[in-house]
């Protein structure tokens, strides 16, 4: 069998969207041929813990650690203490403090490409040991932090093994880096550090095909695609029948950059319009909400209907979205977030909940939500669309029904991916 090198910083017991990907691809690659290997930090500072993703690891995986230094601790001590923050992410354009500002100004320049930069060296001098004595067919660095794939970078000019970054986010193009007070050397350092990567490694691996199509204006090395996926076995069963209630439930990270205001606005005026729904609408949010998105339900009279659930693990979070009545997935309110595929989106579809997204109408989100006939993708201003779209689910409610798609979503199981990266990597390694 074949050995492919994972190198992750997200991993178990790290929470959120960013170590899922991953998992799943090791959970079933060793069905298509392939062994992996992981090697993820031994002492990293995650944002978010959910203990409940090491079950999905094989026992026959082999895991390496490495040390890491990162500069949260430090971070934190500056704005005063751990439970200083409050926003589901600092780097937005919401409103600073000067020490935020300070914080932001030293990791934007001292921190190149990102503050798990300190990972690279002693992870490079780690692994170029280990490799020696227990060979790999073909790296794979994935990212955020992209600075990992500085580390499959040195891995391949010195043993010219076959290396594919993968991309779960742009890197110089991501949408929040314009908040980033970046020197213009900085920027132009960063750049250079993408442009190698692209330009050096064996394929370059996007999550969805606008990423794709952008990668491929930039570097002459073969760009795939593989997208992010959902686990059929985290769907098994029937759905829970839930409480009765008209559930619109949002899981994941909730940040006040991708508040919709609009969708808050119609959904107060269908409560105030009709007691009925006043009564049955509930707002169920999954996961760390940011205090301007609460704020923004309050202002609409929508206070009382929503149930602030908190982070949970990953198996709370997709109960709540098989109960759920519809589902919402509002985008970032920015047009650099037109190519980006939030991976709670294959949930979703999995989940066979209507789904109003909110964002770009030509976006990625809008293409799959159109292909797979899983609902619908409203710009952040429609209050038509809004209104129509949760003014039939409210009808189907009020009948008895429950509303559900049916679309072939098949191509995005987690098995379905897999199969994918192996015939990826045995391109790669059969051609370099």
């Amino acid at each position: 069998m074949k050995r492919v090198l994972v190198i992750a910083y997200y991993w178990p017991p790290s929470g959120g969207s960013g170590v899922q990907r991953w998992v799943k691809f090791v959970k079933y690659l060793s069905a298509e041929g392939w062994e992996p290997v992981v090697f993820a930090p031994l002492n990293a500072d995650y944002p978010s813990l959910d203990p409940s993703f090491e079950a999905e690891v094989p026992a026959s995986v082999e895991v390496l650690r490495g040390r890491i230094w990162e500069p949260y601790a430090a971070y934190r001590k500056l704005l005063g203490g751990k439970n200083a923050s409050t926003q589901v992410t600092e780097i937005s354009s919401g409103k600073k403090s000067w020490k935020q500002k300070l914080s932001l100004w030293i990791r934007a320049n001292l921190f190149v490409p990102d503050p798990r930069v300190g990972w690279v060296k002693p992870s490079v001098k780690t692994l170029k040991k280990y490799l020696a004595d227990h060979p790999v067919d073909a790296i794979v660095t994935t990212g955020p932090p992209h600075s990992v794939h500085l580390i499959g970078q040195s891995l391949h000019k010195a043993l010219g093994t076959p290396w594919i970054p993968d991309f779960r986010d742009p890197w110089s193009r991501m949408y929040y880096l314009k908040y980033l007070p970046m020197t213009s050397r900085t920027w132009r350092r960063l750049r250079a550090q993408e442009q190698a990567v692209l330009d050096q490694c064996s394929t370059v691996l996007a999550c969805t095909p606008l990423v794709q199509e952008d990668f491929r204006t930039q570097t002459k090395t073969p760009v795939a695609c593989i997208t992010n996926g959902f686990d059929e076995e985290d769907f098994l069963g029937p759905a829970s029948e839930g409480d009765g209630l008209f559930n619109i439930t949002h899981t994941g990270l909730f940040a006040a950059d991708g508040n919709p205001f609009t969708l808050w606005k119609v959904l107060g005026q269908m409560a105030a319009e009709d007691a009925e729904f006043k009564a049955a609408l509930r707002l169920r949010l999954v996961g760390k909400v940011d205090r301007e998105v609460l704020e923004a339900l309050s202002a609409e009279g929508l206070a009382d209907n929503v149930v602030a659930l908190g982070p949970q693990n990953h198996a709370a979070a997709v109960k709540e979205q098989r109960s759920a009545t519809l589902l919402i997935l509002p985008l970032r309110n920015d047009p650099e977030y037109r190519p980006i595929l939030p991976g709670k989106l294959f949930e979703y579809l999995a989940a066979r909940r209507p789904v109003l997204g909110i964002g770009q109408v030509d976006g990625a989100m809008a293409r799959v939500l159109r292909q797979t006939q899983a609902g619908i993708t409203a710009g952040w201003a429609d209050e038509t669309a809004m209104r129509e779209f949760i003014g039939e689910a409210w009808q189907q409610y009020r009948s008895g029904g429950v509303p559900a798609t049916t679309g072939e979503i098949g191509s995005y199981s987690r098995r379905a991916t897999a199969h994918a990266l192996a015939e990826l990597l045995d391109n790669v390694s059969q051609n370099e």
